[in-house]
């Protein structure tokens, strides 16, 4: 190795020196689209944070055993999970290198070895050199010159390290070595076929609702994300929608909103259980790069805004609560968006006065069947309000009585003394009263929920005996009402329970 001839300066920030390397060390530097090494690579991405990258080089591999390295693969390469495929060879070890070039790392390769300082004078500008040897990294490095002990410190003082050559175990780029067997010499394609993390990618929504046709116009991005250590080139890219074991997505329901699943199958590939998002193209997915494409440009999709206000069991507020704003909408064929949807944020904007878009709200959900129904918050509504209030609570006693325990004292299987307890049978009838506000120079509707209603398993016997408005019963815990308000003005409703609690 040529120890004479240097071509690039290595900050070394720990320590406010530098570091030079000899030209053969930087060839192995990072790869640009023409110096990387890697073949015809096709990338598969799971939510979230994991992916398979598989790997076709043309490799010249000589008869009978030897090493072949494979750089520019994945820094968080699972090795475990490697697949070699090569004609008329057999795999024998493999070997995962990571420990990258780096000025810290080389450094600390130099502990007990010989290193150049070169000092610049800032007043004259003269340059001189000597040879120093390593002691130790550890919270800074410490030096020896002739009989004396330095520490190189991070004081912005022209100081540069000066490295003889690179080790031999440290890679420019994480590197897979592989020993082999090959029955034959020549050129051949060779498959890598490995999991890692690192990638990963999400869905983002874009929503523009109008409120005077009642319709979003929706756009869906997807965004990849690698933090791999390695750059990915011209790579034939796919993206999975779903939560094969292993990768940690979001599943079904997370929004803050109510989402009832659809039953329509989207015009989407399949792998298994999972759709498939390809991505049109071959792209290049860069190492510490966020890309965003374009999965889904959607205008005019019915769309309606919906106030509402979930009230627990007998809750008594102290002053009114503003209601929940939503964007109620399909992701039908018909009517609707015509997609599954990966699970992701949806961002709402509405255009202002002077028309441009203006940001009203945000929520999250969970990958959505297509036909499913969503109805999701994005904020409170400042005009509208509901103060919930228990106006009157009776308890009813039945002329009967029933003996609800018997204890029994049991020794040597006799029973010795019994305790029998009797209780009434008390029921309770409960009057609500829900004050609805509208301070809008416009009518609205309310859904007004009541939850908490089923209580355990000896409470589940309940009646509604009187509601001012026709409610629909959502499930055994949950009645709604659909309470219209009218115009700079107020609405105020009562529901009677007979409960056994």
């Amino acid at each position: 190795m040529n120890t004479k001839a240097y071509t690039r300066t290595i900050k070394f920030a720990s320590i406010g020196a530098a570091a030079l390397v000899s030209t053969s060390a930087i060839s192995q530097g990072t790869p640009e689209t023409s110096d990387t090494e890697q073949g015809d690579v096709s990338v598969t991405i799971y939510n979230n944070n994991l992916a398979l990258v598989q790997d076709i080089r043309q490799i010249d591999i000589r008869q009978g055993r030897s090493r072949v390295e494979f750089p520019d693969v994945s820094a968080r390469i699972q090795p475990q999970t490697l697949s070699f495929y090569a004609p008329s060879t057999t795999i024998i070890e493999q070997n995962f290198d990571y420990d990258l070039l780096t000025p810290t790392k080389l450094m600390e390769k130099a502990i007990g070895q010989t290193v150049t300082l070169l000092r610049t004078n800032p007043a004259t500008g003269i340059e001189t050199r000597e040879r120093a040897t390593v002691l130790s990294t550890a919270g800074g490095v410490v030096i020896r010159i002739g009989n004396r002990i330095e520490v190189l410190r991070d004081d912005g003082l022209p100081v540069r390290v000066i490295f003889d050559q690179v080790p031999p175990n440290l890679r420019a780029r994480p590197t897979l070595s592989v020993n082999i067997d090959s029955s034959r010499p020549g050129a051949r394609p060779v498959s890598l076929r490995y999991l890692s993390s690192g990638l990963g990618w999400s869905s983002d929504y874009v929503a523009l609702y109008n409120e005077k046709t009642q319709s979003i116009d929706m756009q869906g991005w997807v965004t990849l994300t690698n933090q791999t250590g390695t750059t990915f080139y011209q790579a034939n890219t796919l993206l999975v929608a779903g939560n094969p074991n292993g990768s940690r997505g979001r599943g079904f329901g997370s929004s803050r909103g109510r989402i009832t699943p659809g039953t329509e199958s989207a015009n989407r590939e399949r792998l298994g259980d999972f759709y498939l998002y390809p991505i049109e193209g071959r792209t290049t997915i860069a190492n510490a790069q966020t890309k965003q494409v374009s999965f889904l440009d959607v205008q005019g999709v019915p769309a309606r805004k919906v106030y509402t206000r979930n009230v627990g069991w007998m809750a008594n507020d102290s002053n009114p609560v503003n209601v929940t704003s939503a964007i109620s909408f399909s992701s039908s064929r018909n009517q609707g968006l015509g997609d599954a949807l990966p699970a992701g944020t949806v961002r709402f904007y509405q255009r202002d006065s002077q028309g441009t878009p203006q940001f009203i709200g945000e929520n999250t959900i969970g990958h959505t069947p297509m036909g499913s129904e969503l109805s999701l918050a994005t904020g409170d509504a400042f005009d509208i309000t509901v103060q919930a209030e228990v106006e009157k609570r009776e308890t009813i006693t039945s002329s009967e009585w029933e003996r609800s325990a018997r204890y029994r004292v049991i020794e040597d299987g006799e029973i010795v003394s019994q305790v029998d307890v009797e209780r009434p049978k008390k029921f309770y009838r409960t009057t609500m009263r829900y004050t609805l506000t509208n301070a809008k120079n416009e009518a609205v509707e309310v859904d007004l929920t009541q939850g908490g209603l089923n209580r355990y398993w000896w409470a589940n016997d309940y009646r509604v005996v009187s509601e001012d408005i026709v409610g629909e019963q959502l499930n055994f815990d949950r009645r709604k009402w659909v309470v219209p308000v009218p115009a700079e003005g107020k609405r105020v409703i009562r529901v009677t329970f007979e409960t056994r609690y």
